[in-house]
Parts: structure tokens; sequence; C-alpha cells
């Protein structure tokens, strides 16, 4: 299970999307979604998913780990495309009772919502991919700063997110170890009533929240061992560098958006 969850994983790859500056891309990413749901034909839809295999492809990342993100999410996915599909009545009407309306518009914005959602989550995942988490989090602070004139403790924020996004794989490899061994003492996470299964987590979260709650102490120990200190004058070890580059991928969304813009119908 650890192996297959992307979120908090980083791919060491010497590729042209690694080498960018952190905060270009987590600008891209933003401006990506955003230009996503000026998307409304085919057409449009067409170009963002060129633009985005594009990136998977000069990141050099295998694209079954981009699948993978969407795995778990499949469900979830076809749910809300089939709610579109279903409720949304339109001029051609192919079938019709009571609430329920399949049109050729439903139809379509289902399909739509559906490629939305996974381009969404392809790009999310480039991201994460191809972005150590503690550049990622510096690019956050870096965006953030502003907020510090509200005396908002922003390096702290970051500090925890970052955390958070380390801690994520790690979590779930010691929970798929504890349920390995509740498995060896006989409880079935798989079968049985819904509420049945919900009860057979309890022997999984409270081994899993106890470890993490454990955790919390040697952490901060370990930290203050290495002389860690928050605030302003703190340095830091690896220094964020805009190059043309990153203006040239920048510029290359602006265009994408003019692109799209210009192809709504």
């Amino acid at each position: 299970m650890g192996q297959k969850l992307i979120v908090g994983r980083y791919i060491p790859y010497d590729s042209f999307v690694h080498r960018l500056d952190s905060r270009a891309k987590l600008l891209a990413t933003i401006l990506y979604l955003v230009i996503l749901f000026f998307a409304n034909n085919w057409l449009t839809f067409l170009v963002l998913t060129l633009f985005v295999g594009l990136g998977i492809y000069l990141s050099g990342i295998p694209f079954s780990y981009f699948l993978r993100g969407v795995r778990p999410m499949i469900w979830l996915l076809i749910f809300t495309a089939l709610l579109q599909a279903l409720f949304t009545p339109g001029p051609t009407m192919y079938f019709e009772f009571g609430i329920i309306y399949v049109s050729k518009e439903g139809i379509i914005n289902g399909l739509f919502i559906f490629m939305r959602f996974v381009l969404i989550i392809f790009m999310s995942t480039l991201l994460t991919l191809s972005t150590e988490a503690l550049d990622l989090t510096d690019a956050i602070e870096y965006f953030l700063r502003p907020l510090k004139v509200f005396k908002l403790p922003i390096h702290e924020m970051t500090l925890m997110l970052a955390l958070a996004l380390r801690f994520v794989p790690t979590m779930v490899d010691e929970a798929e170890v504890i349920m390995n061994a509740q498995r060896a003492r006989g409880v079935s996470f798989n079968e049985g009533p819904v509420m049945q299964r919900l009860r057979n987590l309890v022997p999984l979260l409270i081994p899993l929240f106890i470890s993490s709650y454990d955790r919390a102490p040697q952490l901060a120990t370990a930290m203050e061992a290495r002389g860690y200190r928050g605030g302003e004058d703190r340095t830091k070890y690896r220094e964020l560098s805009w190059g043309k580059w990153d203006t040239l991928v920048m510029l290359s969304f602006v265009g994408l958006f003019s692109v799209i813009y210009s192809l709504r119908m």
C-alpha cells in the first residue's frame, strides 16, 4: 500500500521539469487549474490534455505513476460524472423518467467533468512527483510572505505543511504493517456489513494514532539537537533560484490561457 501511494512521494530525475524553480511549478499548476475551468468544448480539452502530456514527457516520470494517482479516485470520478449525466436536462433528450434526465448535453457535461478532474489529478501529481516537499513548502512560504503584515506565523505554518507531507508515506507504511499484524490476529477489514468494517478500523486507528503521537516529541528532540531555530534569522541550505526557463514556462501558460479563451464556444 505504501508503494502505491503517490501523495508526498518525490521521484528523483534529472529532467527539465525537475530543474525548474519550485515557485514556477507551483504558479504554473495554479494557473493550469484556473485555465482548466475555462475549457468548455472538446478542442479546449484536447489542447489541455496535450499540454499536460508534454509536461509529463518532459519530467521523465513513467506514466504509470500518474495512473496510480487517478486509481484511488476513479469510482468517485465515475459517480460524479454519472450524476451529471443522469440529472441534467437538455434540448436533446434520450430518456426521461421523473427527476432522471438522460440528454446529450448531460452526457457531454459528465464527460467534461470526468476529464477535468483527471487533468487536475495529473497536474497536481506532476507537481508533487517532480518537487521535493521542502522546496514546495519554501515556495508556499515565499508567496505567503505578504501575510506577515497581519502577524501570521507563516514560517511555522509552512513547517507544519512540510512535516505533514514528509510523514504521509511513513504513516501509510505503518498502517500497512499494523493491518498485516491485525489480519494475523483474525481481523478482517474487507468483509461484513459497513458498520462492522468501521468497527474493525478501531484496532488500526488507535495504534496508528499512538505511534504518531509518540513520534512528535522524538521529532522535536531531533530538531532541537540539530540546533533548529525558526524565524526571520534562519538561513536556508538551498536557496530558490528563478531562471530564464522559469520565465519561459510562465509565458507558455499565459499563452495557453490565450489559446483556451479564444477556443471557447
